[in-house]
């Protein structure tokens, strides 16, 4: 996609009209330069680059209308040079506010008549709110009008301005403080905010840099390409290189407005903590997270850290793409990346005309945001339409780092064996689950919301994991947590609504799309593959059940998982060999070699089948003594048949294994090395001893079948 075709998508028309750096003049500090031709342009324009600090004068160009400054190929710097720009941007950013309530009240303590000019503003917009809803409780229309009292909330928000956008954001995000009907109304908050002037954003730009702008840039568009709540980007092309560029810049106060803001919410906080009983959660608690979190995204020089993070953690894969951190024109207001052109995920249209699929990059942003969840914790917690491009060689890219958020080890192991509960339908489990993912602290019973939990699931559950569609989960969750005293930790909340974004962005291609369905490969190759112990304990609570293995479960694990590109059969096969001649494993090894019998066995007796089966009839009756109507075995025909089945199975089993990429019957040699240890040279004699016994035992019988007389009958 060219550069028009991003300035159209975004509703700017580009035009090739020049605006020139004019020789500049300082006056206080700072540098001016004029726009010539501005009359001439509609919203953006190529800015015309002045002469070289080495003398050379570039040709004018042959017609009168200015060309862009060409495009040089970049050339990604060493590390060390690399890290030493980083350092100097760190040095920009060293005086960078923390988010300290101390240092807030302060401040903003000793200024009465701001706060309560801002106070009056607030009350009076969320006063008439709120009476509105105490209006709705006394005349029983509370929920019929929740759904208009929820979009109202969301224009007041965005009246109140940037603080207060982030907050409804935020609020979107928790199931445990807002019912359905406001979570997703407070979702669609946009930073739809006016811009700033340009001549502000520029000084900025310079002050923050310590260089002029025109030594910068070759050219920049004189208004802003994207306006949000903390600040607007430009578009430019980097004068040493000629490198298309995107140019945030901080808007200006806004760190003073927000932590205005803040101190007069935590006031409201404290309110709250100390006299609405009905709200369980620590309030105060929440906001100063919240508050923190928003405090990290005024440092750009953060956001470029979460930005290489991300990179280094996630772009491994060939179709995720994250841009590169110019450090050096980088400081805490100012941020220079890597230009990228591409579509927003949400104009599905525009996608497909370049011959992208959306789907496949909306499976692109699930598998990237599970690796993210569950692989290294550190995941991108705004990916709305506005942060994930389709660029036109059908990548994703990613963009903007200023929220970020990390899920906990322990969390991210007992995420996937809440998933196993789930599928199992152990909602005792699932309960108790919530003490480590922290959701519950270890003083509430759950013995309540045991029966909230299967009666929502076990009607979600009438559908298979993959026609489950994610959303209804999220919201039937939603409601659980809302009824019951739930401290949902931000991390959990804000993947689920990563994952809620992506399944709504794939509904818009395909309304059968289900994530669940796109994720759990995913989560079957983890589970077969991963040698976690908890993990591996998941496992084995989802292969056994009653002391009986699960070969079904086994066969749909490994058909869900290669269906991921990494899965390895060999990654799948040694892991359970090792757990399994775990000095600590007897139980399990129990479990395995009844399993292993029942398996020789039927493999055995499915060979004397066949080989029956096979048989001219008049060689049946000479080989089993003229028991040529009931078969080679002593056996009901349910029990046969259930044997025949358990062969098959573990013979698909072991086709699908063969099936992957990865397999090579080489990888069979560690696995003899294995099992040359002394544990495993006893497990193979107990499996033999196992199977000699039912194999003689079927034997008996059929010898004794054969030489009992058949009685006369009575006359």
């Amino acid at each position: 996609m060219t550069s028009l075709a991003v300035g159209q998508s975004l509703g700017l028309t580009l035009v090739g009209d020049g605006v020139s750096f004019r020789n500049s003049r300082r006056n206080g500090g700072k540098s001016k330069f004029f726009l010539a031709n501005r009359k001439r342009l509609t919203r953006a324009a190529l800015v015309q680059a002045r002469p070289r600090e080495d003398g050379v004068t570039p040709s004018p160009p042959p017609s009168s209308r200015p060309t862009p400054a060409p495009v040089v190929q970049y050339k990604r710097a060493d590390l060390a040079d690399d890290l030493q720009a980083e350092a100097r941007a760190l040095g920009r950013a060293v005086d960078a506010s923390v988010y300290s309530p101390e240092l807030i009240a302060r401040k903003h303590g000793s200024q009465p008549l701001k706060a309560l000019r801002r106070s009056v503003e607030i009350l009076t917009a969320l006063g008439g709110f709120a009476l509105k809803l105490g209006i709705d409780q006394r005349q029983g229309k509370l929920e019929l009008n929740m759904k208009k009292r929820a979009g109202e909330l969301r224009r007041i928000f965005t009246r109140l301005g940037p603080t207060f956008v982030k907050l409804g954001q935020g609020l979107s995000t928790r199931p445990d403080l807002c019912p359905p009907d406001y979570l997703e109304e407070l979702a669609e908050l946009q930073d739809a905010l006016p811009t700033f002037p340009d001549a502000e954003a520029f000084a900025c730009i310079e002050r923050e840099l310590d260089l002029s702008l025109e030594s910068i840039f070759a050219s920049i568009s004189p208004d802003p390409i994207a306006a949000a709540s903390l600040g607007q980007v430009y578009k430019a092309h980097l004068r040493y290189s000629g490198q298309v560029v995107a140019v945030k810049v901080q808007r200006p106060g806004i760190e003073e407005a927000i932590g205005l803001d803040f101190y007069l919410i935590r006031g409201v906080g404290k309110l709250i903590n100390k006299y609405v009983d009905f709200i369980t959660t620590d309030v105060l608690a929440l906001i100063d997270e919240f508050a923190c979190r928003v405090y990290q995204e005024l440092n750009y020089v953060q956001e470029a850290q979460n930005a290489r993070r991300f990179k280094k953690l996630y772009a491994d894969k060939a179709d995720v793409l994250v841009p590169d951190i110019f450090w050096d024109y980088t400081s805490r207001k100012v941020l220079t990346m890597e230009w990228v052109e591409g579509t927003k995920l949400n104009e599905q249209v525009a996608i497909e005309s370049q011959g992208l699929k959306v789907l496949d990059l909306v499976n692109t942003g699930i598998q990237c945001s599970l690796r993210q969840l569950l692989e290294y914790g550190f995941f991108h917690a705004d990916p709305h339409p506005g942060n994930l491009l389709a660029t036109p060689d059908g990548k994703l890219a990613f963009l903007d780092f200023g929220m970020m958020s990390e899920t906990p080890e322990e969390a991210r192991f007992a995420i996937i064996g809440h998933v196993v509960h789930l599928v199992n339908r152990d909602y005792e489990a699932m309960a108790r689950d919530y003490y480590a993912l922290k959701f519950l602290s270890p003083d509430v019973d759950v013995t309540p919301i045991i029966p909230a939990l299967r009666d929502f699931f076990d009607d979600a559950l009438n559908y298979t994991v993959s026609e489950l569609n994610f959303k209804t989960l999220v919201d039937g969750l939603g409601a659980v947590f809302y009824q019951y005293p739930f401290d949902v930790p931000a991390y959990y909340a804000l993947i689920l609504r990563s994952l809620t974004v992506l399944e709504g962005l794939a509904l818009y291609a395909d309304p059968d799309f289900k994530v669940l369905a796109a994720s759990y490969p995913y989560f079957a190759k983890r589970l077969l593959t991963d040698q976690n112990p908890y993990l591996r304990d998941a496992l084995i609570e989802l292969l056994f059940k009653d002391g009986k293995f699960r070969w079904g479960r086994l066969e749909n694990l490994l058909q869900q998982g290669s269906k991921d590109r990494d899965f390895s059969s060999k990654d799948a096969l040694q892991p359970v060999l090792k757990l399994l001649l775990d000095p600590n494993g007897e139980e399990l090894r129990l479990l395995v070699i009844k399993e292993a019998v029942r398996v020789s066995e039927a493999f055995a007796l499915g060979s004397v089948v066949d080989t029956y089966n096979s048989m001219p009839e008049f060689m049946r009756s000479l080989v089993f003594n003229g028991n040529g109507n009931g078969g080679p075995l002593t056996m009901n025909p349910t029990e046969l048949e259930s044997t025949l089945e358990l062969r098959d199975q573990v013979s698909r089993i072991w086709s699908l294994l063969q099936s992957s990429e990865s397999f090579d019957p080489a990888i069979l040699q560690p696995i003899a090395q294995v099992l040359q240890q002394p544990e495993a040279r006893r497990l193979g004699g107990r499996v033999a001893g196992g199977v000699g016994q039912r194999l003689a035992a079927r034997f008996l019988q059929q010898l004794l079948r054969a030489t009992t007389p058949t009685p006369s009958p009575v006359p």
